[in-house]
């Protein structure tokens, strides 16, 4: 086989793999990457170098290998928008926190959403109180969003920072 014909199979077989594992490890965990995230960044594109470029450390391999990633992202981001069905496959749901000044444990739990964490939300979106919540979701992206019952607040954002025990939280 021609050594940039592997260099393609090898990089495409990665990215596979990478969004495959994101997918199950979840995605959410990249709105804001904590310390123990960024190592395993590292460690992973160290490790998976060889795989894709094998012996070749050429200038060509390395180019030949980023253009794979850069056109297999930039169909994947076209199906998604093209897709319903395939966008539902790639992208997580948003999640409902709190609806009417009601926590929703279950989600909380599931999400793994602290209550000081949820409070930390509401205060940088000026609210005190649970009941004064109409409408709390974990988007996407990561990022909770509120939305008052309370006619005289402005709408403002709050990022999620992540706090997790285990290393491999890339959602």
């Amino acid at each position: 086989m021609n050594e940039y014909v592997e260099i393609i199979v090898r990089s495409a077989s990665i990215y596979i793999f990478m969004i495959i594992a994101l997918r199950l490890f979840g995605k959410k965990e990249l709105s804001q990457l904590n310390t123990a995230d960024i190592i395993l960044i590292l460690l992973i594109s160290n490790s998976v170098q060889n795989a894709m470029v094998g012996s070749n450390s050429s200038i060509t391999g390395g180019i030949v290998a980023a253009s794979v990633l850069f056109l297999i992202n930039f169909i994947l981001k076209k199906l998604i928008f093209k897709y319903k069905k395939f966008s539902d496959l790639m992208l997580e749901k948003p999640e409902i926190l709190i609806h009417n000044g009601i926590l929703d444990f279950k989600s909380l739990s599931k999400l793994n959403i602290s209550n000081d964490e949820l409070k930390e939300a509401m205060r940088e979106h000026g609210i005190e109180y649970f009941k004064d919540v109409k409408l709390a979701m974990l988007e996407i992206d990561g990022n909770i969003s509120i939305i008052s019952g309370i006619n005289d607040l402005k709408q403002t954002y709050y990022k999620r920072k992540h706090n997790h025990k285990n290393f491999v939280g890339l959602n």
